[in-house]
């Protein structure tokens, strides 16, 4: 029933198509509806129909072995029939639509009634406009020329208004475009293996057509539906596409069925390519989603916006840890959505906007009640109807200035700021080797305090080479000379490692003369591979004598067996199995050894444990990864149980322990030591051995001798932090976490446990901000569950890519101390221009409010302030935000979650900046006319022209905030203003542009501006008042900040608001599988009304501030139905008493072992 429906919805695009099919032994609907079934049904159509695999490979036109013939109109035939491996993207919002958005803000609204209502009035010509008997305010004869331009004021408010708009559409959606480039610069950049014409090559996604031969690997994403030829051990994670995440193995057998979006989670193989892009089953699931998308897209828009939902080519439901994709997504959402900026953004704009409105709504009212006070009190007119229009057009122009005050007062360009500073970082950052996929993370990034980083291929060059070997009872400390080995053993080495890798690994000769030779695949494997050639040996003829299908069986690599093993059937029909793997745990397994002759004898576990001590220790503290290689024959018959693992992984012969090296990076000791002078601590999490992993740390400057540090393996990191019931304590975690710096043998989970450890952590006033690095599937939930993820550009599977927020493209830790230095330029662009923007505001709102009230009308007119606003706001946002990033921004502390955006350094340079400004407008407006010998421009009538005292007052304020601009670069109370100006290009443009621009305002800009023209002298006393603004900051800069705590800093998050958001994430994404199978409304409503009760009872208790540990109390009650959380809060119970009991008392773990860094 299932494929009839799905095949119908199709039928109707795919009629054209089964007239192709004949070219090819099967249409494209027959593949689609083989692709919809699972397991044995799968097999048994198969064989009703086809036969098996081979057949279904004949009818397709290509060979399992050869692959495709690749020629051009044999791909074009097959896109044409079949379709391409591309999932049409959705369409971007069309400009207008943005416009329409960026209409819809409440400010901007205001602005429009207020303006429309003035043009109303201006062309509407009461009856009663002669009429003496209608009070004039102020009086003074109209001119008949100016009731004519009453219309400009309101012209000119909605064409700024649509400058405001259009600016505002075009970032969004520029901010788009670029998304979809980034976007499709990783599409670009995800490459797929395949055998075309003989030859393995590597692919872009889109390229793969139905009938190719893909080759897949461990930690692959696969980009198109198949059916499996060959392979070994091959495990999959469906949960992407079917909820369970159990790993679902594959044979050609019992269920060959390959599905797009799915991942490999273990072994390798070869799969024949049978539905592609809009056919493939995430095709179909997308293609679903796109009919059924539109009623949900309203909904989504904001989500949508920071995934940039632009076509992921065939990525599949992003879902790296299994469980319920959608659940999952909601979670990530609902984590990603609010970085720490915006939090403490949205919060400041909200203060501001609440301000303004009060203040807005003070002027009009004080306003109306003068003039009205004035006409009917004082003067006792009248009220006649006829003169009600005049009277009308006073409360809209007390409405107008109302509203000015309000738009002057919300900081519009905030937005604007965050998003070009984002903006311009991403852009920036892709030079610096890092590509955002998320735009907060690059903010993020600037607050981290913990870096858990990988030790291969970030801290090292990820170029292994075997530099010691022991053979034959001989500990060489170079590579042996090879007439010095017995030729037996020779042979068994190299079959060894010839045989029992990845045939997909290989050397190739170096791209440049001189250059090092390439190595392909693994690169521990390389290393090994590179070792046989040291040796003039040759691994090829091995390989080619015993190709990849005539292996017996393979027990692939993973992180639990840690070790690879190749079985082979030899000439006689007896078996060989070859072994590899790290050297304690092959060692372990082997109970003979290769002597120098050639023979096999005993070794037994003293031989190994002094073999240990003399042999692979002191490798390991060169910092050398040693290997084990080892081999054990089987009889023909009985043939052994080769399920049973344990039984044939045993009883071995070792051949040989090879040290690999692996180079730290020369740049990463200089970068580490920056991290840590910026206060970032480096952790290294690492799969090798304890003892290579503390000798590389120390070369990288990790750890330094003679410090006090931890240095653990996974097996006793897990000891440490889980009670007697084996559930993990966050108190035992806290105990070790602030001292661990190498955590060696560790698993995928010790490592997502460290992380959730750290960020759960509450041991340290602020919460910590965790970045961790990640290369491998295993990887994934580690990178998910860090504030900001880093996956390996070239090394990285697509899983981890998938998890990640930011991916390196060049693979190095350097990259990472860039990605700091752009997050905290971000935070600090944007302080720079909150301290610019907020001194405007004050002073202007101010300015409007105060003089409304004394000469009821404001100074600076709608225009001229919306002119203020509008360069102020949008040029500022923009010199301000791109300032380039300096090293010195290493040299400082992260700034914490709750560390305000407002500082009171810059609180003091507002309100110093504002004081000076303040002073010299009231100055000019109440003694300028005297000064300047000019026409006072005080209680001038409704349309009477533009005075010039009125513009000196205008043109001086514009300058006094273009000379502060400059001030506003520093905001850590520097005294050098000017430092590094020419570095940024777009600043000095934009102050020299504004300048101009004022010019010409002033001098042409007339009525609608509300300009007279002035003379040069004036010209030079505005100038030279607005370069007090650079002396004056000089003396602020001299006032100590420590003395000045009566200032209020400002947009702060505290601890408070952030709890209940933690925590609902908390609860979101531990819900255990049990808890899945109940009905998911009822746990909600629940839980909603537990934590109701919660917040209520902690609200109350923070008021009185007593039994604070009933409240924890209760809350450990409330969510002990998600266990998770129980465990956090009883123990943290516990150490609230304890702290509260005795404040210098240590924590045990300081007190009881002094120094654990010794323990192995």
């Amino acid at each position: 029933m299932g494929d009839m429906t799905n095949s119908d919805f199709y039928s109707k695009n795919q009629r054209n198509e089964s007239s192709h099919g004949g070219e090819f032994g099967c249409t494209m609907e027959e593949l689609r509806s083989l692709m919809e079934l699972r397991g044995t049904e799968a097999v048994v159509k198969i064989k009703e129909t086809y036969g098996d695999t081979e057949a279904i490979c004949r009818r397709l036109k290509t060979s399992p072995v050869e692959g495709l013939p690749g020629t051009a109109p044999d791909l074009e035939k097959r896109k044409q029939i079949f379709g391409q491996n591309f999932i049409p993207p959705k369409k971007p919002k069309t400009f207008l639509q943005l416009v329409w958005e960026a209409l819809q803000d409440v400010t901007l609204i205001i602005l429009e009634i207020a303006a429309i209502i003035s043009l109303g009035l201006s062309f509407y010509h009461p009856p009663g406009e002669g009429n003496e008997g209608c009070a004039t305010a102020q009086g003074g004869a109209e001119d008949e020329g100016e009731a004519e331009a009453g219309w400009i004021e309101g012209a000119a408010i909605l064409l700024s208004v649509i400058c405001v708009v259009l600016v505002t559409a075009f970032n969004d959606w520029s901010k788009e475009k670029q998304f979809r480039g980034l976007q499709s610069r990783i599409e670009q950049e995800q490459k797929f293996t395949v055998v075309r014409a003989g030859q393995v090559v590597q692919i872009p996604v889109a390229e793969i057509v139905v009938g190719d031969i893909a080759q897949v690997k461990y930690g692959d994403l696969l980009p198109a539906d198949g059916l499996f030829i060959q392979g070994n051990d091959l495990k999959i994670d469906e949960s992407s596409l079917t909820g369970e995440s159990d790993q679902v193995r594959k044979s050609v057998d019992k269920d060959p069925m390959l599905l797009s979006g799915t991942h490999v989670m273990e072994g390798s193989g070869r799969m024949v390519v049978t539905a592609v892009g809009v056919n493939s089953q995430t095709g179909i699931i997308f293609t679903l989603l796109g009919a059924g998308g539109e009623e949900e897209e309203k909904k989504d828009k904001k989500a949508k916006q920071q995934d940039g939902a632009a076509a992921m080519e065939m990525q599949p439901l992003k879902s790296a840890e299994g469980g319920d994709a959608d659940d999952k997504k909601k979670a990530n959402m609902h984590k990603k959505e609010k970085s720490v900026l915006q939090g403490k953004l949205t919060k400041l704009a909200v203060q501001i906007g609440k301000a303004g409105l009060v203040m807005s709504a003070i002027t009009v009212i004080i306003l109306v009640l003068y003039f009205t006070v004035d006409t009917f009190v004082v003067n006792k007119k009248p009220w006649l109807p006829e003169c009600t229009p005049v009277y009308v057009q006073y409360f809209v122009k007390f409405f107008i200035i109302g509203v000015t005050v309000l738009v002057v007062a919300v900081p519009e360009g905030l937005p604007l700021a965050v998003t070009i500073s984002l903006a311009y970082s991403v852009k920036k950052m892709m030079k610096d080797n890092n590509l955002v996929r998320h735009l907060d993370a690059c903010e993020t990034m600037g607050n981290a305090t913990a870096i858990c980083s990988d030790k291969t291929g970030t801290l090292t060059t990820n170029r292994m080479t075997v530099v010691q070997a022991y053979v034959g009872d001989v500990h060489y400390k170079e590579i042996p000379d090879p007439s010095s080995i017995n030729a037996k053993t020779m042979e068994l080495l190299v079959n060894a490692i010839a045989i029992n890798s990845a045939y997909t690994t290989k050397i190739l000769p170096p791209e440049k003369e001189g250059a090092l030779p390439r190595q392909v695949g693994n690169k521990t494997e390389c290393g090994l591979l590179g070792f046989v050639l040291d040796l003039k040996q040759d691994y090829e003829p091995v390989r080619s004598q015993m190709p990849e299908e005539k292996l017996y069986k393979v027990y692939t690599f993973n992180s639990v067996r840690k070790s690879m093993s190749t079985v082979i059937k030899l000439p006689d029909e007896s078996f060989r199995m070859y072994s590899k793997g790290a050297s304690e745990i092959v060692l372990k397994k082997c109970c003979k050894i290769l002597s120098g002759a050639g023979e096999p004898r005993v070794f037994r576990p003293r031989d190994r444990d002094e073999m240990v001590k003399k042999v692979i220790e002191p490798m390991a503290c060169d910092g050398l990864r040693t290997i084990c290689v080892a081999y054990r024959d089987f009889p023909s018959s009985p043939e052994p149980d080769w399920d049973n693992e344990n039984d044939i992984l045993n009883d071995l012969t070792c051949i040989c322990v090879v040290g690999i090296e692996d180079p730290v990076r020369p740049e990463v000791p200089e970068a580490i030591r920056k991290c840590q002078r910026a206060g970032i601590t480096v952790r290294m999490v690492t799969g090798d051995n304890i003892n290579t992993a503390r000798a590389i740390a120390i070369k990288c400057g990790i750890i330094h001798p003679g410090e006090d540090f931890l240095c653990l393996e996974g097996k006793e990191f897990n000891r440490r932090i889980r009670n007697e019931k084996g559930e993990i304590e966050q108190e035992r975690i806290d105990k070790i976490w602030p001292k661990l710096r190498v955590l060696a043998r560790s698993s995928p989970t010790d490592k997502h446990t460290l992380v959730k450890g750290i960020i759960d952590s509450t041991h340290t006033e602020q919460r910590q901000v965790v970045a961790v690095t990640g290369d491998g599937t295993n990887d994934g939930p580690a990178l998910k569950k860090a504030d900001v993820g880093f996956a390996m550009g070239i090394a990285g599977t697509d899983v981890a890519k998938e998890a990640s927020d930011i991916i390196l493209t060049d693979d190095n830790f350097s990259s990472i101390v860039k990605a700091v230095m752009w997050g905290r330029n971000v935070y600090d662009s944007i302080s720079k221009f909150l301290q610019f923007q907020l001194t405007v505001n004050v002073v202007a709102v101010i300015v409007a409010f105060t003089g409304a009230c004394i000469t009821q009308d404001s100074p600076l007119k709608a225009v001229q302030m919306l002119w203020v606003n509008l360069i102020m706001d949008t040029f500022a946002s923009l010199a301000l935000a791109t300032e380039p990033p300096t090293e010195t921004l290493l040299l400082r502390k992260p700034y914490g979650r709750n560390k305000p955006l407002i500082s009171r350094t810059m609180m003091k340079n507002i309100l110093g900046h504002a004081v000076y400004q303040l002073t010299l407008i009231f100055t000019l407006l109440f003694v300028g006319e005297k000064m300047f010998q000019i026409d006072s421009g005080r209680n001038a009538p409704l349309h009477s022209p533009p005075s010039e005292h009125y513009t000196i007052i205008f043109n001086t304020f514009v300058m006094m905030q273009l000379f502060n601009e400059v001030n506003a670069r520093k905001i850590h109370g520097e005294r050098n203003v000017f430092d590094g100006i020419f570095r940024n290009p777009i600043f000095c443009a934009i102050v020299l542009g504004t300048f101009a621009i004022q010019i010409v305002i002033v001098q042409f800009g007339g009525k609608p501006f509300s300009c007279s023209p002035l003379q040069l002298d004036q010209w030079m006393w505005c100038i030279f008042i607005g370069l007090g603004e650079l002396v004056w900051g000089q003396v602020i800069a001299t006032i100590p900040t420590s003395r000045l705590k009566f200032l209020k800093e400002a947009g702060r998050l505290t601890q408070k608001e952030e709890i209940p958001e933690e925590e609902l994430n908390e609860d979101v994404e531990e819900i255990d599988h049990a808890e899945r199978e109940l009905r998911r409304g009822q746990i909600l409503w629940f839980r909603g009304l537990n934590r109701i009760q919660t917040q209520i009872e902690v609200v109350n208790t923070f008021k009185s501030g007593a039994s604070f540990q009933g409240a924890l109390r209760r809350q450990s009650s409330v969510t002990s139905q998600s266990q998770d959380v129980a465990n956090l809060s009883s123990p943290s119970r516990v150490s609230l008493s304890n702290a509260l009991s005795s404040p210098t008392s240590l924590p045990p773990a300081a007190a009881g072992h002094p120094r654990r860094e010794g323990v192995p």
